[in-house]
């Protein structure tokens, strides 16, 4: 058996460029034929991109995805590649091909098909029947998809019992916090107990509010980690895998003789394919530190807590940006935290001279936030533009003045009460008069910042994104239609109040970007004069962990209490989460960044009268 030369592609596809995709695999080919591979792998779904969610209901899509794996399996010579794509046959598999020498050689279709948290598989796929084999350059080789080996029994073990010695696993397996320890903890585990060298590999990229980490793995058969491809960046990693000490260590463990859980299941059919009997006939050149990466990659230590979550931003906001046809950014800067870190991250991600800082200033906004927006954007490098809003907040409440007095006395006092979420969004004092300035007047400013951001949007083709943080997104604190609320996308959508902060905190150690005023004054909307964020919400401190406990892990409001917090507080942010689901609706997507966001992960009804 000896050894075979594997290349990983850690590539990032843009879902429904199938000429783009098709081009950066061959590129890769091309690469790995350079480095002396025998079996170069892409990504689940690579062709298409992933996931491409309703595109495969046009039958043409999936004609033409079929069209450009042929053109790429003409191109594939002297080695073999396994190309994730959508098979189409009595129905769509979710599919990897396995090419050589202008042919497709074989196919494997998914068999677990996920439908759980940001992920809909049973709505267009089928699920595969067969696990088959793969003889290439003399080794067998099982090849598999994503979920198939999150299943301890799944089809990589019934591949290893039947003569694999090499497990390849293309994925797009997307990010959030603690993601990358979680699989490499899985796959030692089923390299270890299937006595198999596991091949990992993932995609990298930014796909609407997914963001793929890459990060592509190979672990030996007794679970250590032999390669490991960059995180959050393209990389191809090259490595030689040693498939006779696979047999040796088999020899000298009698699990697989003795455990009837890895015998072959009734009915599994494990077909076994010859693609090729032996290594490429070529000179290989030397694999090196530069070449196979083991673990941590040339670029530096791997990436974990804040750092990891902030390199995700930056990811999947370049990636959305990027892939709709944009290349500037507008921001509304207020002078706060939450902005201030949206900034940030823009700037690292498109380059300072691609985002362009708004400051809209109102009667209410203090001295010290414009002038921390202007340290901001110098400290940056980007550019500010100063947009006054009072001569139109003055015209609308002059506007509006007669036709709020007609409207007659209690009126105002009744759409208080009876809105779902927007007067606790704006902080109103219950039962202010007519004459005095409340909620309207206050979210009045902000849906006035919302218009000027999209008019420069309009005017020169820029992206806005927003800066609304997930404690203000869970509760409903933010202007439906508002500069927080208005835009293409809101990076920070899912990172906690708290975590903005230790966001904020890490970027700084690399150059202190934000000032050091932004992260010590306290936060206010400056909708009107002295707020507060505490004038609504809980301390942060405070909120965030409730809102763990009742968005993320959906524990009830008595388990909440249970947990040491105070029973009128969970109670109060428990209805303020419940009824803004109509704001999150209607809010831009976010990138995800914890295991359950707002949209993909966490859906509830609008409508929706159950309330604990």
């Amino acid at each position: 058996m000896g050894s075979i030369r594997v290349a990983l592609a850690q590539i990032n596809p843009t879902v429904g460029d199938l000429e783009g995709n098709c081009r950066l695999i061959l590129d890769y080919v091309e690469r790995a034929r350079d480095a002396g591979a025998d079996l170069v792998a892409f990504p689940e779904l690579a062709l298409t991109g992933y996931p491409p969610e309703d595109l495969l209901l046009k039958p043409k899509f999936v004609r033409d995805n079929l069209e450009h794996l042929r053109r790429i399996a003409g191109r594939v010579r002297g080695l073999a590649a396994v190309v994730g794509f959508v098979d189409a046959a009595d129905d769509l598999y979710n599919a990897a091909a396995v090419l050589y020498d202008g042919e497709v050689a074989g196919v494997y279709r998914k068999v677990h098909l996920p439908n759980y948290g940001v992920f809909d598989e049973d709505r267009y796929f089928r699920p595969g029947r067969e696990q088959p084999l793969f003889v290439i350059a003399g080794v067998t080789v099982g090849v598999s998809v994503c979920e198939d080996i999150w299943y301890p029994t799944g089809p990589p073990a019934v591949q290893a019992r039947a003569g694999a010695k090499v497990l390849l696993n293309i994925n797009a397996s997307p990010f959030h916090a603690g993601k990358r320890q979680q699989r490499e903890r899985m796959l030692a585990t089923r390299a270890f107990d299937y006595e198999v060298i596991v091949c990992y590999l993932n995609a990298v990229g930014g796909q609407d509010e997914l963001v793929f980490d890459g990060a592509s793995v190979v672990v030996d058969q007794g679970g250590r980690v032999l390669a490991r491809g960059r995180q959050f960046e393209e990389d191809l990693v090259v490595v030689d895998l040693d498939v006779d000490a696979v047999f040796r260590s088999r020899l000298h463990d009698p699990r697989g003789r003795r455990d009837p859980l890895y015998a072959l299941p009734d009915g599994v059919s494990t077909p076994v394919t010859v693609v090729s009997t032996r290594p490429a006939a070529r000179d290989r050149p030397p694999l090196d530190v530069q070449t196979a990466r083991a673990g941590s990659s040339p670029s530096g230590p791997l990436l974990e807590g804040e750092a990891e979550i902030y390199a995700a931003l930056v990811l999947g906001t370049r990636d959305y940006v990027r892939k709709n046809g944009y290349e500037k950014v507008v921001i509304g800067l207020s002078g706060g935290i939450d902005s201030s870190l949206v900034a940030a991250i823009a700037a690292d991600a498109l380059g300072p001279e691609n985002v362009l800082g708004i400051s809209m200033p109102s009667r209410y906004s203090s001295r010290g936030s414009v002038e921390d927006a202007e340290e901001l954007c110098r400290r940056l490098g980007i550019r500010l533009v100063s947009v006054p809003i009072e001569p139109a907040f003055q015209a609308y409440l002059d506007m509006l003045a007669g036709p709020f007095a007609a409207c007659g006395p209690g009126v105002d006092e009744a759409a208080r009460g009876a809105g779902p979420a927007e007067p606790e969004a704006a902080g109103a004092t219950r039962g202010a008069g007519l004459a005095e300035p409340g909620v309207a007047e206050e979210n009045i400013q902000a849906r006035i910042r919302g218009n000027i951001l999209m008019a420069f949007c309009n005017k020169f083709h820029f992206l806005a994104l927003t800066a609304g943080n997930k404690s203000e997104v869970a509760t409903g604190y933010a202007t439906l239609y508002g500069a927080d609320t208005t835009g293409a996308l809101s990076p920070i959508k899912d990172v906690p109040k708290t975590m903005v902060y230790r966001l904020a905190e890490y970027r700084n150690r690399r150059s202190p970007v934000i000032p050091e005023t932004v992260l010590a004054k306290e936060p206010s909307a400056e909708l009107r004069p002295g707020q507060k964020d505490t004038d609504t919400l809980p301390p942060y401190p405070l909120l965030d962990p409730i809102l763990q406990a009742y968005v993320e892990e959906d524990r009830s409001v008595e388990e909440i209490v249970a947990m040491g917090f105070p029973e009128d507080v969970v109670r109060r942010v428990a209805a303020m989460v419940e009824r803004s689901e109509y704001k999150r609706r209607q809010s831009p997507p976010g990138i995800k960044v914890t295991p359950r966001a707002f949209g993909r992960d966490r859906r509830l009804p609008i409508t929706n009268r159950y309330r604990q």
